[in-house]
């Protein structure tokens, strides 16, 4: 049997073609496709990534002009601020040398302010403090429990008190009578007789003593008198102590300049129009 032979016509443009390409398996082509559309999905998601940073960059860029605008209006602020602290301090500095003006001419001559403090020291009773010129006395030891009238013993304590204010060189010192009570109630009925309450007995208190004192030769031009009550305690009336502490009859010795409210000649402007 003869053999059959086929021939293959191949056009002469073709020839160098195919003689240039190269076959790709079809797995290796779905492999390389698959890949590149991963690549492209990344590409996408770094797209949207960068979108993202510019829009948040952008935000950033705002609240960042923001925050110096802002800082511009405090530096502004501060700056106001500065300046109405320094005059503050101006003010201040004024008001304080005025008022260690005011302090300079409260004090005592110092001999009046020795003989009260060794008078302090001859009786337990009697508290000075030179600074401010504050004699404070133990109401207990010049007064029985809801009465005005002095103890024996107390009068010879305020005849003493009275030879250092009638010195020559306490002639123009003021002396301001103050007595005070506890906050008990006056609860028997020959006391409330007298004294309906206790500003009344806290008042009567403080006359007695500067009675005694204008006696002794101060001259009643130089004494005041106020009574409050309860109102002014130094300690809580919660304990038989301390309510010892808070009756009491305070003398303040103050040189002329001292204002005193209801003294005419130490604030004139009120009385002198």
């Amino acid at each position: 049997m003869s053999a059959v032979k086929c021939s293959f016509f191949v056009p002469a443009a073709l020839a160098p073609l195919l003689a240039g390409c190269l076959f790709v398996p079809k797995t290796s082509y779905n492999e390389i496709h698959s890949e590149n559309r991963v690549l492209a999905e990344q590409n996408r998601a770094q797209e949207t990534e960068i979108g993202n940073l510019r829009d948040h960059a952008r935000v950033l860029e705002d609240r960042l002009m923001q925050t110096e605008q802002q800082l511009a209006i405090y530096s502004e602020q501060n700056g106001r601020d500065r300046r109405q602290l320094a005059r503050y301090e101006e003010e201040h500095d004024a008001l304080y040398r005025q008022y260690q003006a005011l302090a300079r001419s409260a004090y005592l001559p110092p001999s009046t302010g020795e003989q009260l403090l060794a008078l302090s020291r001859r009786y337990p009773s009697l508290q000075f403090d030179p600074a401010t010129g504050l004699s404070k006395l133990d109401t207990d030891v010049l007064f029985d429990s809801g009465e005005a009238e002095l103890k024996p013993g107390a009068r010879e304590m305020l005849a003493d008190l009275a030879r250092v204010l009638n010195a020559p060189e306490a002639k123009n010192l003021k002396v301001m009578v103050v007595g005070h009570t506890d906050a008990q109630a006056i609860g028997k009925k020959p006391v409330r007789e007298k004294f309906a309450d206790n500003f009344q007995l806290s008042t009567a208190r403080a006359l007695t003593v500067a009675q005694i004192l204008h006696r002794c030769g101060l001259p009643e031009r130089q004494i005041g008198v106020a009574g409050f009550g309860s109102c002014q305690p130094v300690a809580p009336n919660d304990t038989a102590q301390n309510r010892h502490k808070n009756r009491r009859v305070e003398i303040f010795v103050m040189s002329p300049e001292v204002p005193v409210i209801g003294w005419t000649d130490s604030i004139p402007g009120v009385y002198r129009r």
